[in-house]
């Protein structure tokens, strides 16, 4: 017998390689089913409890003796009624709309540069400066306020939607930046040097190669910002007063809490309605928020 016939590697199957142990029904309930329906319990079981509390009637939201607390009986509409039409709620929701996108068109387009320049010019100190751009995100946003507020007081933008929209990048562009020089490291220099050749500027070379190329990692920063600018509570009770100009996260704790008097099922519904659209916006760019974040970490 030959050499290349004893170092002859024989095919693989199923049952020698790869997930074959999950071909039995008992190990797969096991290691696959159990766990993702532990998973999907603890995902979504604080959406179900805000939206039978959003439902519930008041006899039954602390009545645990008559009623169960995971289940509704005859379920109304009116705490919703209230929050909707005798609140403030679709102005709040109006206000965190427009704070939220305004914010995250300022933090991609900072970022973009400050990524690019990092990055694709070279300049000497790139590295720590990307360091302490990234350094900088890790700021409690508990000390920033106090400085910031001097500056909304000074440039009189204090109890407008302008001053969550000018002070949210600064939490926003260090992360959206270090993950952009993430995304930007993976698109091979070789482009950018071709199109150098070809006679194309810098900001051709931005604008026509690189963009296109990291449209999932804009999509990735852009959920990112727009998630932290919905979510904001403290700038936003700090630099709101009025109840006309609050978002939501501060309006509905701030408007519907009285004293010790919590309007829960409003409370709910606000809070449920208040996730949806980040809900929706995941459900829609998962993909290239998946494939943006495996690009941003690879070298």
């Amino acid at each position: 017998m030959s050499i290349s016939e004893q170092t002859t590697v024989q095919p693989l199957n199923d049952e020698a390689q790869g997930m074959s142990y999950l071909n039995r029904l008992p190990r797969r309930i096991v290691v696959l089913y159990l766990p993702l329906l532990v998973f999907i319990i603890v995902l979504l079981f604080p959406f179900y409890w805000m939206a039978i509390t959003a439902v519930k009637p008041n006899n039954q939201l602390t009545d645990y003796n008559n009623f169960s607390p995971f289940w509704v009986v005859k379920p109304t509409f009116d705490h919703i009624k209230y929050l909707l039409f005798e609140t403030s709620y679709p102005g709040w929701l109006w206000n965190t709309i427009v704070v939220s996108v305004c914010a995250t068109v300022l933090s991609l387009g900072a970022s973009v540069f400050a990524a690019y320049a990092i990055e694709r010019v070279r300049f000497s100190g790139s590295r720590p400066v990307g360091l302490l751009i990234f350094l900088a995100y890790l700021v409690p946003p508990s000390i920033l306020f106090i400085p910031l507020a001097v500056i909304v007081f000074k440039f009189g933008i204090y109890d407008t939607k302008l001053a969550l929209i000018f002070t949210y990048p600064t939490f926003l562009i260090p992360f959206c930046t270090w993950l952009l020089m993430g995304y930007f490291r993976s698109i091979p220099f070789e482009l950018e040097e071709s199109a150098l050749v070809d006679g194309a500027s810098r900001w051709q070379i931005l604008v026509r190669v690189i963009l296109p190329l990291a449209v999932p990692g804009l999509i990735s920063a852009g959920i990112f910002a727009f998630t932290l600018s919905w979510n904001e509570f403290i700038y936003a009770l700090t630099f709101i007063q009025s109840s006309e100009n609050k978002t939501v996260p501060v309006g509905v704790l701030t408007e519907l809490v009285r004293g010790d008097v919590f309007e829960w099922g409003s409370l709910m519904a606000g809070a449920l309605f208040g996730s949806l659209p980040v809900v929706i916006l995941y459900s829609f760019f998962v993909d290239y928020y998946v494939s943006s974040m495996t690009g941003a970490v690879k070298e």
